[in-house]
Protein backbone atom coordinates (compact mmCIF):
# COMPACT_ATOMS: atom_id res chain seq x y z
CA UNK A 1 0.00 0.00 0.00
CA UNK A 2 1.52 3.55 -0.83
CA UNK A 3 2.11 5.66 1.88
CA UNK A 4 3.26 8.89 0.57
CA UNK A 5 1.52 10.58 -2.95
CA UNK A 6 2.85 13.69 -4.70
CA UNK A 7 1.57 15.65 -7.71
CA UNK A 8 3.68 17.10 -10.17
CA UNK A 9 2.93 18.73 -13.28
CA UNK A 10 4.16 18.48 -16.84
CA UNK A 11 4.54 21.50 -18.73
CA UNK A 12 5.57 20.99 -22.56
CA UNK A 13 8.42 23.41 -23.51
CA UNK A 14 8.19 21.47 -27.42
CA UNK A 15 5.16 19.04 -28.61
CA UNK A 16 4.69 15.93 -27.40
CA UNK A 17 3.98 12.55 -29.31
CA UNK A 18 3.25 10.04 -26.81
CA UNK A 19 2.06 7.61 -29.54
CA UNK A 20 -0.60 5.20 -29.74
CA UNK A 21 0.74 3.27 -32.73
CA UNK A 22 -0.60 3.37 -36.34
CA UNK A 23 -3.71 3.34 -37.39
CA UNK A 24 -6.07 3.49 -40.51
CA UNK A 25 -7.41 6.93 -39.84
CA UNK A 26 -6.76 10.53 -40.68
CA UNK A 27 -3.45 10.88 -38.72
CA UNK A 28 -1.34 7.69 -39.18
CA UNK A 29 0.46 7.68 -35.85
CA UNK A 30 -2.05 9.43 -33.36
CA UNK A 31 -1.52 10.11 -29.69
CA UNK A 32 -2.74 8.62 -26.88
CA UNK A 33 -6.37 9.31 -25.39
CA UNK A 34 -8.63 8.00 -22.93
CA UNK A 35 -10.85 5.29 -24.22
CA UNK A 36 -14.28 6.89 -23.43
CA UNK A 37 -13.74 11.21 -23.54
CA UNK A 38 -11.12 10.89 -26.10
CA UNK A 39 -8.71 13.72 -23.79
CA UNK A 40 -5.16 13.27 -24.28
CA UNK A 41 -3.39 11.40 -21.72
CA UNK A 42 0.41 9.80 -21.41
CA UNK A 43 0.51 6.62 -20.00
CA UNK A 44 2.28 5.63 -17.15
CA UNK A 45 4.11 2.83 -18.28
CA UNK A 46 5.60 4.98 -20.49
CA UNK A 47 5.94 7.99 -18.00
CA UNK A 48 7.85 5.93 -15.59
CA UNK A 49 9.98 4.49 -18.40
CA UNK A 50 11.28 8.24 -19.34
CA UNK A 51 11.71 9.26 -15.77
CA UNK A 52 13.71 6.27 -14.84
CA UNK A 53 15.59 6.64 -18.50
CA UNK A 54 16.25 10.39 -17.04
CA UNK A 55 17.33 9.28 -13.58
CA UNK A 56 20.02 6.84 -15.59
CA UNK A 57 21.28 9.58 -17.30
CA UNK A 58 22.11 11.33 -13.77
CA UNK A 59 25.36 10.69 -11.37
CA UNK A 60 22.06 9.04 -8.57
CA UNK A 61 22.13 6.28 -11.05
CA UNK A 62 23.08 3.31 -8.35
CA UNK A 63 19.71 4.23 -6.99
CA UNK A 64 17.57 3.26 -10.00
CA UNK A 65 17.10 0.09 -9.28
CA UNK A 66 16.18 0.53 -5.82
CA UNK A 67 13.59 3.19 -6.49
CA UNK A 68 12.35 1.84 -9.81
CA UNK A 69 12.36 -2.26 -9.66
CA UNK A 70 15.44 -3.99 -11.47
CA UNK A 71 15.64 -4.79 -14.91
CA UNK A 72 16.94 -8.30 -14.69
CA UNK A 73 18.22 -10.45 -11.40
CA UNK A 74 16.59 -9.98 -7.94
CA UNK A 75 12.65 -9.73 -8.15
CA UNK A 76 11.36 -7.08 -5.97
CA UNK A 77 8.65 -4.20 -7.10
CA UNK A 78 9.41 -0.52 -7.62
CA UNK A 79 8.71 1.73 -4.72
CA UNK A 80 7.65 4.22 -6.95
CA UNK A 81 4.21 4.25 -8.71
CA UNK A 82 2.72 6.41 -11.45
CA UNK A 83 -0.70 7.69 -12.57
CA UNK A 84 -1.49 8.53 -16.18
CA UNK A 85 -0.30 11.82 -17.07
CA UNK A 86 -3.72 13.86 -17.71
CA UNK A 87 -4.87 16.91 -19.28
CA UNK A 88 -5.00 20.27 -17.42
CA UNK A 89 -4.65 23.23 -19.54
CA UNK A 90 -5.04 22.93 -23.17
CA UNK A 91 -3.43 25.55 -25.42
CA UNK A 92 -5.80 26.84 -28.30
CA UNK A 93 -4.99 29.98 -30.92
CA UNK A 94 -7.14 33.03 -29.88
CA UNK A 95 -8.30 35.91 -32.24
CA UNK A 96 -7.45 38.16 -29.22
CA UNK A 97 -4.71 37.63 -26.81
CA UNK A 98 -2.82 35.02 -29.30
CA UNK A 99 -3.78 31.84 -27.55
CA UNK A 100 -5.48 30.63 -24.61
CA UNK A 101 -5.20 28.27 -21.91
CA UNK A 102 -8.64 25.86 -21.89
CA UNK A 103 -9.87 23.63 -19.65
CA UNK A 104 -13.44 22.62 -18.40
CA UNK A 105 -15.89 21.45 -15.19
CA UNK A 106 -14.86 17.71 -16.06
CA UNK A 107 -11.21 18.71 -16.03
CA UNK A 108 -11.35 20.43 -12.81
CA UNK A 109 -13.27 17.89 -11.05
CA UNK A 110 -11.05 15.36 -11.71
CA UNK A 111 -7.96 17.44 -10.54
CA UNK A 112 -9.55 18.32 -7.37
CA UNK A 113 -10.55 14.61 -6.52
CA UNK A 114 -6.62 13.71 -7.80
CA UNK A 115 -5.59 16.87 -5.11
CA UNK A 116 -7.43 15.40 -2.67
CA UNK A 117 -5.71 11.80 -3.15
CA UNK A 118 -2.58 13.59 -2.33
CA UNK A 119 -3.67 14.83 0.69
CA UNK A 120 -4.17 18.83 -0.45
CA UNK A 121 -7.07 20.37 0.31
CA UNK A 122 -7.20 24.38 -0.22
CA UNK A 123 -8.52 23.72 -4.08
CA UNK A 124 -11.55 24.86 -2.41
CA UNK A 125 -13.64 25.47 -5.87
CA UNK A 126 -16.72 23.98 -6.64
CA UNK A 127 -19.75 24.29 -8.79
CA UNK A 128 -17.71 23.91 -11.60
CA UNK A 129 -20.50 23.34 -14.16
CA UNK A 130 -21.61 27.38 -12.88
CA UNK A 131 -18.56 28.25 -14.25
CA UNK A 132 -18.63 27.18 -17.82
CA UNK A 133 -17.97 29.75 -21.07
CA UNK A 134 -16.15 31.93 -18.00
CA UNK A 135 -13.06 33.95 -17.65
CA UNK A 136 -10.77 35.74 -15.16
CA UNK A 137 -11.50 39.48 -14.42
CA UNK A 138 -9.00 41.79 -16.75
CA UNK A 139 -8.77 38.83 -19.40
CA UNK A 140 -6.60 39.68 -22.55
CA UNK A 141 -9.18 37.59 -24.37
CA UNK A 142 -12.27 38.95 -24.75
CA UNK A 143 -13.63 41.06 -27.53
CA UNK A 144 -16.59 43.00 -25.45
CA UNK A 145 -18.26 40.11 -24.42
CA UNK A 146 -17.23 37.57 -26.99
CA UNK A 147 -13.83 35.47 -27.30
CA UNK A 148 -12.94 33.77 -30.88
CA UNK A 149 -10.68 30.15 -30.35
CA UNK A 150 -9.86 28.85 -33.90
CA UNK A 151 -13.23 29.55 -35.79
CA UNK A 152 -15.49 29.63 -33.10
CA UNK A 153 -17.43 32.17 -30.90
CA UNK A 154 -18.41 31.82 -27.40
CA UNK A 155 -20.63 34.62 -25.65
CA UNK A 156 -18.60 34.97 -21.98
CA UNK A 157 -18.59 36.49 -19.07
CA UNK A 158 -15.88 37.56 -16.18
CA UNK A 159 -16.08 35.81 -13.07
CA UNK A 160 -14.59 36.59 -9.34
CA UNK A 161 -14.04 32.35 -9.04
CA UNK A 162 -12.30 31.93 -12.72
CA UNK A 163 -9.94 34.19 -11.07
CA UNK A 164 -9.08 32.56 -8.20
CA UNK A 165 -8.76 29.73 -9.90
CA UNK A 166 -6.10 31.08 -12.52
CA UNK A 167 -4.18 32.51 -9.58
CA UNK A 168 -3.98 29.09 -7.70
CA UNK A 169 -3.01 27.31 -10.59
CA UNK A 170 -0.38 29.87 -12.12
CA UNK A 171 0.73 29.61 -8.51
CA UNK A 172 1.03 26.21 -8.41
CA UNK A 173 1.97 24.88 -11.93
CA UNK A 174 5.29 26.98 -12.94
CA UNK A 175 8.53 26.99 -11.00
CA UNK A 176 9.07 29.69 -8.85
CA UNK A 177 11.36 31.48 -10.71
CA UNK A 178 11.83 34.77 -12.72
CA UNK A 179 11.87 32.99 -16.13
CA UNK A 180 8.03 31.72 -15.38
CA UNK A 181 6.49 35.15 -14.43
CA UNK A 182 5.29 35.73 -18.12
CA UNK A 183 3.08 32.61 -18.00
CA UNK A 184 2.24 33.12 -14.57
CA UNK A 185 0.41 36.38 -15.58
CA UNK A 186 -0.79 34.84 -18.76
CA UNK A 187 -2.25 32.09 -17.31
CA UNK A 188 -3.87 33.96 -14.69
CA UNK A 189 -5.74 36.16 -17.10
CA UNK A 190 -6.30 33.56 -19.99
CA UNK A 191 -7.85 30.88 -18.64
CA UNK A 192 -11.56 30.06 -20.32
CA UNK A 193 -13.41 27.45 -18.76
CA UNK A 194 -15.22 25.60 -21.54
CA UNK A 195 -18.67 23.01 -21.25
CA UNK A 196 -17.17 19.75 -21.53
CA UNK A 197 -18.10 18.84 -24.66
CA UNK A 198 -16.46 22.34 -26.57
CA UNK A 199 -13.54 21.18 -24.25
CA UNK A 200 -13.39 17.19 -26.18
CA UNK A 201 -13.80 18.86 -29.52
CA UNK A 202 -10.05 21.21 -29.30
CA UNK A 203 -8.71 18.21 -27.63
CA UNK A 204 -9.59 16.27 -30.67
CA UNK A 205 -9.15 18.71 -33.80
CA UNK A 206 -6.46 21.15 -32.50
CA UNK A 207 -3.37 18.97 -31.44
CA UNK A 208 -0.86 19.76 -34.09
CA UNK A 209 -0.26 17.18 -36.71
CA UNK A 210 2.90 17.04 -38.55
CA UNK A 211 3.68 15.48 -42.29
CA UNK A 212 6.79 13.82 -42.33
CA UNK A 213 9.04 12.13 -45.16
CA UNK A 214 11.95 10.25 -46.11
CA UNK A 215 13.73 11.05 -49.03
CA UNK A 216 15.56 8.85 -51.16
CA UNK A 217 19.54 9.74 -51.44
CA UNK A 218 19.41 8.45 -55.34
CA UNK A 219 16.58 9.80 -56.59
CA UNK A 220 16.13 12.76 -54.45
CA UNK A 221 12.35 11.80 -54.19
CA UNK A 222 10.53 10.40 -51.12
CA UNK A 223 10.83 6.89 -50.55
CA UNK A 224 7.83 5.16 -51.58
CA UNK A 225 5.59 4.32 -48.37
CA UNK A 226 7.52 7.23 -46.80
CA UNK A 227 5.00 9.85 -46.32
CA UNK A 228 3.58 9.98 -42.81
CA UNK A 229 1.28 11.62 -40.56
CA UNK A 230 2.08 12.67 -36.39
CA UNK A 231 -0.10 13.90 -34.13
CA UNK A 232 1.59 16.18 -31.53
CA UNK A 233 0.74 17.51 -28.47
CA UNK A 234 0.84 21.46 -28.60
CA UNK A 235 3.41 22.91 -26.72
CA UNK A 236 2.90 24.60 -23.65
CA UNK A 237 0.28 22.02 -23.01
CA UNK A 238 -0.40 21.27 -19.20
CA UNK A 239 -0.96 17.58 -17.85
CA UNK A 240 -0.42 16.57 -14.14
CA UNK A 241 0.44 13.13 -12.47
CA UNK A 242 0.45 11.62 -9.26
CA UNK A 243 3.59 9.59 -8.08
CA UNK A 244 3.11 6.97 -5.32
CA UNK A 245 5.64 5.74 -2.95
CA UNK A 246 6.15 3.40 -0.64
CA UNK A 247 9.55 2.45 1.22
CA UNK A 248 12.31 0.13 -0.92
CA UNK A 249 10.85 -3.29 -1.18
CA UNK A 250 14.18 -5.03 -1.70
CA UNK A 251 15.21 -7.19 1.09
CA UNK A 252 16.98 -5.14 3.95
CA UNK A 253 17.21 -2.33 2.00
CA UNK A 254 15.97 -0.55 4.64
CA UNK A 255 19.23 -0.07 6.12
CA UNK A 256 19.73 2.33 3.07
CA UNK A 257 18.85 5.51 4.17
CA UNK A 258 18.48 7.97 1.79
CA UNK A 259 18.81 11.66 2.87
CA UNK A 260 17.36 14.84 1.43
CA UNK A 261 20.65 16.86 1.72
CA UNK A 262 23.47 14.10 0.77
CA UNK A 263 21.27 11.38 -0.85
CA UNK A 264 24.81 9.48 -1.75
CA UNK A 265 25.64 8.69 2.06
CA UNK A 266 24.32 5.02 3.35
CA UNK A 267 23.46 5.19 6.39
CA UNK A 268 23.37 2.57 9.48
CA UNK A 269 20.54 2.91 11.89
CA UNK A 270 17.65 1.23 12.47
CA UNK A 271 14.60 0.44 10.65
CA UNK A 272 12.21 3.13 9.16
CA UNK A 273 8.04 2.62 9.65
CA UNK A 274 6.64 2.30 6.50
CA UNK A 275 5.22 5.82 5.98
CA UNK A 276 8.83 7.27 6.94
CA UNK A 277 10.59 5.47 4.52
CA UNK A 278 8.40 6.19 1.89
CA UNK A 279 8.65 9.70 3.08
CA UNK A 280 12.81 9.40 2.53
CA UNK A 281 11.71 7.95 -1.32
CA UNK A 282 9.79 10.92 -2.15
CA UNK A 283 12.06 13.05 -1.03
CA UNK A 284 15.04 11.71 -3.01
CA UNK A 285 12.48 11.26 -6.05
CA UNK A 286 11.44 14.98 -6.20
CA UNK A 287 14.76 16.35 -5.24
CA UNK A 288 17.06 14.54 -7.43
CA UNK A 289 14.66 14.14 -10.52
CA UNK A 290 15.66 15.97 -13.65
CA UNK A 291 13.80 19.53 -14.02
CA UNK A 292 13.74 19.04 -17.83
CA UNK A 293 13.00 15.13 -19.00
CA UNK A 294 12.10 13.72 -22.58
CA UNK A 295 8.65 12.23 -23.00
CA UNK A 296 7.60 10.07 -26.47
CA UNK A 297 9.10 9.48 -29.84
CA UNK A 298 11.06 11.80 -31.87
CA UNK A 299 13.71 13.50 -28.96
CA UNK A 300 16.23 13.40 -32.28
CA UNK A 301 14.32 16.31 -33.57
CA UNK A 302 13.80 17.74 -30.34
CA UNK A 303 10.12 16.39 -29.83
CA UNK A 304 9.01 16.12 -25.82
CA UNK A 305 10.83 18.35 -23.98
CA UNK A 306 8.81 18.55 -20.53
CA UNK A 307 9.63 20.57 -17.74
CA UNK A 308 8.61 18.77 -14.04
CA UNK A 309 7.47 20.65 -11.30
CA UNK A 310 5.94 19.15 -8.13
CA UNK A 311 3.35 21.22 -6.66
CA UNK A 312 4.59 22.66 -3.19
CA UNK A 313 3.03 21.85 -0.50
CA UNK A 314 2.40 24.78 2.47
CA UNK A 315 1.38 23.35 5.88
CA UNK A 316 -2.29 24.73 5.90
CA UNK A 317 -2.58 22.95 2.23
CA UNK A 318 -2.19 19.58 3.85
CA UNK A 319 -5.02 17.91 5.22
CA UNK A 320 -5.31 15.93 8.16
Amino acid sequence: MFKKIKMFFIIAETPIHAGSGSELGIVDLPIQRERYTDFPKIEASGLKGCIREAFENTDKKNYVPLIFGPEEGEAYASAISFTDARILLFPVKSLKGIFAWITCPMVLERFKKDLELAGITNFNFSNFINLQNTLPQQTNLAIESRIVLEEFTFEVKEEQITSGIANWLADKIFPNNNSYNYWKEKLRKDLVILPDDDFKQFVKTSTEVITRTRIDDTTGTVKPGALWTEEYLPQDTILYSLAMFTGPRKKDSQKMIFKADTPEEKVEEKEDTPEKAAERVAEFFEKWIPKVIQIGGNATIGKGLVRINFLKESKNERGK
